[in-house]
């Protein structure tokens, strides 16, 4: 047996997907041994582990296309990856996501934008991937947080205005970190200390005073450290020692 590699597990041994043991003897692929294009318990499409398969699409992307009707799924999802293009249409309608979200991925985008409506979030988040522009905006509607957060981070930013008010403070934390300085005043009072952070990070110095009464002392920190000098006095009486001595420092270098 040759070296597996450090995924190989010597007490175990490999199995297929159904938990029996993987022979060579079983093997169809007899030309790729030969070639050396395929490894025990390393590279094998018999075996039931992801990186083992792949690694046989990688080395052999000829073979793909006749794995696509496999019975197990990571067999599919990972033949999809290397298979052409034009042979995938079929797997829009698989029943496993992770297949589909390996269509969206690979399908013309003509072809795979219907996948907005997948049930599946990780079948849309794949398509916000892809998607650009008012397209990729119509996932900003999405029901799932993640689907949501996937299009705000490939979002243009000027289209990062339409989510300010989202319901979820993950998605408004992204907004916060690429929006137009212009939308960030919309921010200033969210619920969220997280979100307010990120904006005392990026809010154009002469702007921070709207947030030198904010209840979260970090938010308060980032004022000390950014408010021009003749501002900050404002912090030296703050309720947060760290507050007050970043607002003394601030004074005492004199920085403008």
């Amino acid at each position: 047996m040759a070296d597996a590699g450090a995924d190989f597990d010597p007490d175990e041994g490999p199995t297929d997907w159904l938990g029996n043991p993987v022979s060579c003897s079983d093997c169809p692929h007899e030309e790729t041994r030969a070639a050396g294009r395929c490894e025990f318990g390393r590279t094998c499409v018999m075996d039931r582990r992801g990186r083992r398969i792949d690694r046989f699409f990688a080395a052999n992307p000829r073979h793909a296309e006749r794995y696509l009707d496999h019975p197990y799924f990571e067999v599919r999802t990972l033949a999809a990856r290397y298979a052409s293009p034009f042979r995938l249409v079929g797997l829009m309608d698989d029943p496993e996501p992770d297949v589909r979200a390996m269509v969206a991925l690979r399908l013309p985008l003509s072809r795979v934008r219907a996948l907005k409506d997948d049930p599946e979030p990780r079948v849309r988040i794949a398509l916000a991937m892809r998607l650009a522009g008012d397209d990729l905006g119509v996932l900003f509607e999405d029901p799932d947080y993640t689907v949501r957060l996937a299009a705000a981070r490939r979002a243009e930013p000027a289209l990062l205005i339409r989510l300010l008010r989202d319901i979820d403070a993950s998605v408004r934390r992204e907004v916060a970190r690429r929006a137009p300085d212009y939308a960030l005043p919309g921010l200033v009072a969210d619920p969220d200390p997280l979100v307010r952070v990120e904006v005392a990070r990026r809010l154009a110095p002469d702007r921070l005073v709207l947030m030198t009464g904010d209840p979260d002392f970090r938010v308060r920190f980032l004022c000390a450290e950014r408010l021009p000098a003749g501002l900050v006095v404002r912090l030296l009486a703050d309720a947060d020692e760290s507050v007050r001595e970043m607002a003394q420092s601030r004074l005492e270098q004199g920085e403008e």
